[in-house]
């Protein structure tokens, strides 16, 4: 095994365990809410799927037309923007006060419907910039069942049935996942930093920085009167799963190369901007709290 295939596996293994770690933190109550309750509360969904999938990539397909990104550089763009939520992140939007059932409702309602947005978004891009390729449900099926709905069901599944187990080892379990995606992302981020630091005076970090603004805004807006769904749909709808996004440049982009380092570029991006925009928003809870 080569360096380049132990660094992808260990990443593998780093996100099957941390997202195995956040079963035990809800129920299949939690995980299957926003489901469960579509045809009481629809707008819950709707808000949630109009800000990911239609706001979001229109105003990716804005910049990239703005900032006239070559193609390859264009498909990493719209790449994360029609990514769905990656898989580790109800452990930052828990850590910021997101209500638990909404979090683990809205990451499992919105992995399965990318598995029937996702291609028809790229079938739409395709008609727009005249391309004829192929990334069916399939493909969209295979990346988040394999970082998502799998492990995610597992760990739920070991809370139900084995919940001292549960309990004692979802901490390990995390700790171990953390430590290993540390170790995979690192050589990852410092291979491609030669390709990314070039793309900093060819307009993609401002339209990074637009993109995650405007991604946060729409979520903070559609998230409804519930302060904490709010904040959990704008960082929703700013963070987006590098595999998927990943697979899409792999499939589409006319220059891999860059069009990873886009993705990558925008994913640090947006890491910064949420993180500032989880703390203001814990700021800001903190102080209603204390006034109330």
């Amino acid at each position: 095994m080569d360096a380049v295939a132990a660094i992808k596996l260990l990443l593998s293994a780093s996100i099957l365990l941390l997202v195995f770690a956040l079963g035990p933190q809800a129920t299949f109550a939690d995980a299957t809410s926003l489901l469960r309750n579509f045809l009481r509360k629809p707008n819950w969904l709707l808000r949630a799927l109009v800000s990911m999938y239609v706001i979001v990539p229109a105003a990716a397909l804005v910049l990239a037309l703005a900032f006239d990104l070559p193609p390859g550089l264009r498909t990493g763009l719209l790449a994360v923007a029609i990514a769905p939520i990656p898989p580790i992140l109800p452990g930052k939007q828990l850590k910021f006060g997101g209500d638990r059932a909404y979090v683990f409702g809205l990451l499992v309602a919105v992995s399965l419907s990318s598995i029937v947005v996702i291609p028809l978004m790229v079938l739409l891009f395709d008609l727009i910039f005249q391309r004829d390729t192929v990334f069916g449900p399939g493909s969209v099926l295979r990346v988040v069942g394999m970082s998502i709905l799998l492990p995610l069901a597992a760990g739920l599944a070991t809370r139900q049935w084995l919940p001292t187990l549960a309990a004692r080892i979802a901490p390990w379990v995390s700790r171990i996942g953390t430590i290993t995606l540390f170790a995979s992302v690192l050589p990852i981020l410092v291979a491609a930093w030669p390709t990314i630091v070039p793309l900093w005076g060819q307009g993609v970090l401002l339209a990074s920085i637009a993109l995650a603004l405007a991604a946060l805004a729409a979520g903070h807006l559609l998230g409804g009167a519930d302060p904490s769904v709010r904040a959990t749909l704008a960082i929703a709808s700013a963070m987006r799963h590098p595999g998927v996004a990943l697979a899409l440049v792999a499939r589409h982009a006319v220059d891999e190369p860059r069009g990873v380092a886009v993705v990558l570029l925008y994913l640090l991006v947006a890491t910064a901007l949420t993180t500032v925009y989880g703390l203001w928003y814990g700021r800001r809870a903190a102080s209603a709290s204390a006034g109330a």
